[in-house]
């Protein structure tokens, strides 16, 4: 299984050595912590996850992390990727509504037998971009 590789701005990053990269950490750990399950959600075993600390939200309904996790038993299809995207760009929101990003741009595709790319273009409020890319294998993501 290869390890999840990430790419900022085309350039590849160790994901524990980003400590002034705070924005690239934050979209890491949006998307790659497990959020709790909704309640209408299939579970790919008995438990819902997440995190404990979104029991008591200063904000209410503010979660961390994303649904991601509920696709690991599932097989690469379009409708699984579509719903990757639609985990993705949910965890993401936050960005956008704490204006930290005018706007977020989500791709996710299919790589070989047992590899999926995400790709984040994140529009930040001066017109910057940042453009993030993770590539993992599927098999990884239990």
């Amino acid at each position: 299984m290869q390890p999840t590789t990430i790419t900022v701005n085309g350039r590849v990053v160790d994901p524990g050595m980003m400590p002034a990269q705070s924005l690239e950490r934050a979209v890491i750990i949006s998307i790659f912590a497990w959020r709790r399950a909704e309640p209408d959600d299939r579970l790919p075993g008995s438990e819902k996850n997440g995190w404990w600390g979104d029991t008591w939200p200063d904000i209410e309904n503010d979660r961390i992390g994303s649904r991601f996790w509920l696709l690991t038993r599932d097989t690469i299809t379009p409708k699984t990727l579509a719903r990757a995207k639609e985990y993705v760009e949910e965890a993401l929101q936050w960005l956008v509504d704490d204006l930290v990003a005018d706007s977020i741009t989500v791709s996710v595709q299919r790589q070989g037998i047992d590899t999926i790319v995400i790709s984040t273009v994140i529009t930040k409020p001066d017109k910057t971009t940042t453009d993030i890319r993770m590539v993992t294998a599927w098999t990884g993501l239990s």
